[in-house]
């Protein structure tokens, strides 16, 4: 099967974490307070963009270069 999943669980998470990065930069910082002041948003959508990225590295080096031919 020619199925790899690393691709769109990449770039799923590379645009949460964008998201969550652009969220947690430019949003209202009043609201990280009750966090002791750490912007939860911006950390997690750092991670989230990492292992996405990761994710999507892998995914293109899995990735055969040409298709197999079929087994007779």
């Amino acid at each position: 099967m020619g199925l790899d999943i690393r691709l769109p669980i990449g770039l799923l998470f590379s645009i949460y974490g964008i998201l969550l990065i652009a969220y947690g930069a430019l949003g209202n910082q009043a609201i990280y307070e009750r966090s002791l002041d750490i912007n939860v948003n911006l950390w997690w959508g750092l991670v989230m963009l990492v292992f996405g990225a990761i994710m999507l590295a892998l995914g293109r080096r899995g990735a055969p270069a040409k298709p197999r031919p079929p087994l007779p």
